[in-house]
């Protein structure tokens, strides 16, 4: 995948909006306000993604292309390096996985909004 496979991907996502909150090149894909995907435009690609602990940890072992998420909560966060090990299903469903769980944390007055957009 490259950049515009990922943005044109994530903006297709319900709800989802980009912006530039840090910086002129960290691009940042939001849900309902709430970060689930970010990249910088001047390094090698990568993505920030949320992940379920249990899963992030079982991903990093098993894909040398993933790693514990660069400046953010190791815990919480993966960096997925696009480098061509990942095929561009199994990106998409990390993207997935990251959007669903910030959907799952949602308020019940911002799911409301959310199934209403």
């Amino acid at each position: 995948m490259n950049i515009e496979e990922i943005r044109n991907y994530c903006l297709s996502k319900k709800g989802t909006t980009e912006d530039f909150p840090f910086d002129d090149v960290t691009l940042v894909f939001k849900v309902m306000g709430k970060m689930y995907a970010l990249t910088s435009l001047d390094q090698e690609l990568s993505l920030n993604l949320k992940c379920d602990p249990e899963k992030a940890i079982e991903l990093r072992e098993t894909h040398s292309a993933i790693k514990p998420g660069f400046h953010m909560n190791k815990k919480h966060w993966n960096t997925v390096d696009i480098d061509g090990s990942l095929t561009p299903g199994f990106i998409q469903g990390l993207i997935d996985h990251s959007y669903n769980l910030v959907i799952s944390k949602l308020t019940q007055k911002q799911q409301a909004e959310f199934q209403n957009l």
